[in-house]
């Protein structure tokens, strides 16, 4: 996965998601949930690549940013619950599948971002 397409489409096949673009800036994509509203991914571009923020549980988030260089605290969210995937071509996709899905099951019941 590298492009922002390939991103939101991804993100769009999860059950019950939809795209918008809730800023002036249209550099910012956030897929949510129709069900609660909540975003599940932030997509956007920075430094040339495609970014992904994804909410993670927090014994993993140190984890994952151990484990691959492209996956940093998340860019302008809270770097507690929330990491940035920078599609560089480093982490593998079957990972950023399992991220994107976790972040959408973590902010599908929850009331906290």
């Amino acid at each position: 996965m590298r492009s922002r397409q390939e991103a939101i489409d991804y993100c769009l096949s999860l059950s019950h998601a939809y795209e918008d673009q809730p800023f002036r800036d249209k550099n910012w994509t956030v897929i949510r949930h129709q069900d609660n509203n909540k975003v599940f991914a932030w997509i956007f571009e920075k430094d040339h690549l495609i970014w992904i923020n994804v909410k993670c549980e927090p014994g993993m988030l140190e984890f994952l940013r151990q484990a691959y260089t492209a996956v940093v605290p998340a860019f302008h969210l809270n770097k507690n619950h929330w990491n940035s995937i920078i599609l560089d071509g480093t982490v593998p996709e079957e990972e950023i599948h399992d991220m994107i899905k976790q972040s959408y099951h973590l902010t599908k019941t929850s009331s906290r971002g």
